[in-house]
């Protein structure tokens, strides 16, 4: 397929000027949008600075070659291996026919339920796949005991687990992979026929499927990280098993490929990397909306990719995902001067309509960014554009030392139990406790308050001018999903920036710059909690430990953390309440 593009500048004088002026960055096949990019007023300007920059500098083509040296004088370690998901588009398609085969196998046996154990990129790119498609698929990255236990309740006979896995070492993807082995055989089922692995070459995982005679083992691209991993075998298989097109998704990603290597200041890679790290001051909250894209859960896809790649302490990009029912949420209704709105939108019919919505934006005096595109060419160019930010922001993305902290802590914390089985991981004295919740908190945050609003209050005081607020659920997302409309409302009360995640889908301390946040956990009592199978632990220990090695993170970086937790169900109302301002009694 030829694909061309183009850039029209809505006033080229004005944002050539640093005065402000709109932009739309284009690629497409003839008169068809492939990928569709504006920007306006401080996002245009800082398109206008950099991307010629980027583009002398040969920022694409580099990555496009696996130049590791773009983020550093010498090569980085670890840099070099993690840039092979460029061609993922051309090499993932090999393992295609496999997959199809499989699939028809499955099918041919009754085995229609597809449930997929993973963490991070590699559960988030297959659910907004599958959503995107409208096809159903299970994703289980929590290891809350009553979400696994929902997982664990469908039809097993009908069900095939897909472990998604790099190393085969992940605590919660082993004990998933633990809990549905056992599930399997206690239903009377052959467990190695219901049960497919992605993982990587020479894995400790890939030795224990052989071994355990799996169903099939998928070998990914080795030189591709977790966030950079949506077209690779972690994102196409559970999602074609489920019924997604992945040769589709592929195809849209490589009509796109050439275009975002190419060392124009009109590519729309840079382009966006330009317009969301090149602001100056530097608008560091990315404000993500979607507003009718039609690719499902794009934006939380997208959150973790950049949080992931440019979370440092005390610098990086803020994504920020928002879901507000009227479509505009608080951050965005009178922006702060660190804030940046990015709108997730359909394509639009002509180049024309495009740059007219640009040039309202930047009429109304909007800092914006709005994105288009297919699913496909929508992943290749958010990873191109994260992958040029950082070399804007002077931050190796493929070099993260602190992603492995939290994990680390989480491990340690349950290796006591392994000496001492009737230990609580992480289970410091509370505070005090209000009606059924026990309050916990970081040193000094809480003097002289002893109720749960005052706490809360205290929390949200030190939010300050220029920081945000994350909140984190340690909580099954399904059964309490209306908890995360306190967003919005806490986002309102402290017209500040807030983050809304649910534990443990990824690293929610490591993945943060940390620069000015203020923390809220929020984590529960099991009514039920399972062993896992062949470990001194339950999953209700493990979701503690995972709390409590965020919460360690965030301590040693002087991080004010407020922690509420829930000794039953029944106080969650209360919670939510109370996070949304409003005044009840106990």
């Amino acid at each position: 397929m030829s694909t061309d593009e183009g850039r029209i500048l809505g006033d080229p004088d004005e944002s050539t000027t640093g005065q402000g002026g709109w932009l739309l960055s284009w690629a497409g096949d003839g008169e068809e949008a492939l990928l569709e990019v504006t920007a306006a007023g401080a996002a245009a300007e800082a398109v206008a600075t950099h991307a010629h920059g980027l583009a002398n500098d040969k920022v694409a083509s580099r990555i496009a070659a696996r130049d590791s040296t773009l983020w550093g004088r010498a090569p980085q370690a670890g840099s070099a291996p993690l840039l092979g998901w460029t061609e993922l588009h051309a090499t993932t398609r090999a393992i295609l026919p496999e997959l199809e085969a499989l699939r028809a196998e499955l099918t041919a046996e009754g085995i229609d339920r597809v449930v997929l154990a993973g963490r991070g990129g590699s559960a988030l790119a297959p659910e907004v796949i599958s959503h995107t498609a409208g096809v159903p698929l299970v994703v289980l990255d929590s290891t809350d005991p009553a979400q696994v236990r929902s997982a664990l309740a469908g039809d097993l006979a009908r069900t095939v687990l897909v472990v998604s896995c790099k190393s085969g070492g992940t605590l919660e993807t082993d004990s998933q992979r633990r809990a549905f082995e056992a599930a399997f055989a206690a239903a009377g089922l052959d467990a190695a026929r219901h049960i497919v692995v992605v993982t990587d070459p020479g894995s400790a995982l890939e030795a224990v499927s052989r071994a355990a005679g799996y169903r099939a083992v998928f070998l990914a691209d080795p030189n591709v990280s977790g966030s950079y991993s949506a077209l690779s075998a972690y994102g196409i298989v559970p999602s074609a098993l489920a019924g997604a097109d992945a040769a589709g998704l592929l195809d849209e990603a490589a009509a796109v490929a050439d275009v975002l290597a190419e060392d124009t200041e009109s590519n729309p890679a840079l382009v966006l990397a330009s317009a969301i790290a090149g602001t100056t001051p530097l608008r560091d909250k990315l404000v993500f909306v979607d507003e009718g894209s039609g690719s499902l859960g794009l934006g939380d896809w997208a959150e973790q990719l950049i949080a992931e790649s440019t979370g440092r302490s005390g610098r990086g990009l803020l994504p920020i995902v928002t879901n507000s029912p009227t479509g505009a949420p608080p951050e965005l209704a009178s922006p702060a001067a660190d804030v940046l709105g990015v709108r997730l939108v359909a394509l639009a019919n002509e180049i024309d309509d495009a740059s007219e919505s640009a040039a309202e934006a930047d009429a109304a005096g909007g800092d914006e960014v709005t994105v288009a595109g297919a699913l496909g060419a929508q992943f290749l160019l958010w990873e191109y554009a994260t992958a040029a930010a950082g070399r804007l922001l002077g931050i190796n993305p493929f070099d993260q030392p602190e992603a492995a902290t939290a994990p680390s802590t989480a491990r340690d914390l349950l290796t006591v139990l392994e000496a001492r089985p009737d230990a609580e991981p992480g289970a410091d004295a509370a505070a005090f406790t209000d009606a059924g919740i026990e309050v916990r908190a970081t040193p000094g945050l809480l003097d002289g308050v002893r109720d749960l609003e005052g706490a809360i209050d205290a929390l949200l005081s030190a939010v300050g001018p220029a920081g945000y607020l994350a909140v984190m659920a340690f909580l099954d997302r399904e059964a309490n999903a209306d908890l995360a409309s306190v967003r919005d409302a806490l986002a309102a009360r402290t017209r500040r920036p807030v983050t809304f995640s649910w534990g443990p889908r990824f690293g929610s301390a490591a993945g943060r710059p940390h620069q000015g946040g203020a923390y809220l956990q929020v984590t529960g009592a099991p009514t039920h909690d399972p062993q896992v199978p062949g470990r001194p632990f339950t999953f209700g220990h493990l979701i503690s430990a995972q709390a409590a090695g965020d919460a360690a993170v965030l301590a040693d970086r002087d991080r004010p953390l407020l922690r509420l937790h829930l000794t039953e169900p029944a106080a969650l109302p209360r919670v939510t309440e109370l996070l949304r301002g409003e005044r009840v009694s106990a």
